[in-house]
């Protein structure tokens, strides 16, 4: 009597989160290689802004808020990359897979919601960063800046630049119908930011009521951090109350997401 002896079965194989999540944002890179629009927003347009805040520049008193061309341009280029090469493009990045069913589809399998989130953002996010890396290389080399005088808050600043603008996107996409929309939904954003978040305009140059006001906006601490970082201006007080606003962005943005992130179609 023969016996016939059956190989056992492979095991399947095992993910982690950062492997889903890696997974998830090679295949979100290549999508936003082919999205002309979005790839035009991130890669080229804050290159441009930074020319004409330099030309801003001289029309301002700059010496008066302690500061030269080179510690305006800086944190105002950061600051264009954070709003278009992470915050715009992401918005339209969310909607536009919601709308085409790619995130409820996302979540039938093994990808928690963060994970989705999270892998979705990960390409504009790098993006960023090192647009933000190349504009301070370029400004450093083109502005005679010489290094920062407190390194960690430049850290500081763009760090929590990058998740909170992430986390903004999110919380837009909510409120957002339609890829048609996100277009337009981020317009209130990018431009109360270039206005009243010091990127054209250091708040040292606002009368004192403004510059309270605009201090609370949400790229108002980022901006305020790269710049204190460079100059070394900025106290430890002031910059934990700095942080402690972006901080409290981040944190309204995420209970906004998770309130109200929705992961199928408007209808």
């Amino acid at each position: 009597m023969s016996t016939t002896h059956t190989s056992p079965r492979p095991a399947p194989a095992t993910t982690t989160p950062l492997s889903r999540m890696t997974a998830l944002a090679r295949a979100e890179l290549t999508l936003l290689g082919r999205t002309r629009g979005a790839l035009f927003a991130a890669l080229f347009v804050p290159l441009l802004m930074p020319i004409s805040v330099q030309s801003a520049a001289r029309e301002m008193d700059l010496a008066e808020a302690g500061l030269n061309t080179g510690t305006l341009v800086l944190p105002a280029a950061v600051g264009f990359s954070l709003l278009f090469a992470v915050y715009s493009v992401l918005v339209g990045a969310f909607v536009v897979r919601r709308e085409e069913l790619v995130l409820k589809r996302l979540r039938t399998g093994e990808l928690r919601d963060i994970e989705i989130l999270a892998g979705s953002a990960l390409p504009a996010v790098l993006t960023g960063l090192a647009q933000c890396l190349l504009l301070a290389a370029g400004c450093v080399a083109l502005l005679d800046l010489s290094a920062p005088s407190a390194p960690h808050l430049v850290v500081l600043g763009l760090l929590s630049g990058l998740v909170m603008c992430a986390a903004l996107a999110a919380a837009t996409a909510s409120f957002t119908r339609t890829g048609e929309s996100a277009q337009v939904t981020p317009m209130p954003l990018l431009m109360v930011s270039m206005i009243g978040s010091g990127m054209f305009m250091p708040l040292e140059l606002l009368p004192d009521r403004v510059a309270s006001v605009c201090e609370l906006l949400p790229l108002t601490p980022v901006v305020t951090l790269v710049r204190g970082g460079w100059t070394g201006s900025l106290s430890t007080y002031e910059a934990l109350g700095t942080l402690a606003t972006a901080m409290a962005w981040i944190l309204i943005s995420v209970f906004a997401v998770r309130r109200w992130f929705r992961w199928e179609p408007r209808r």
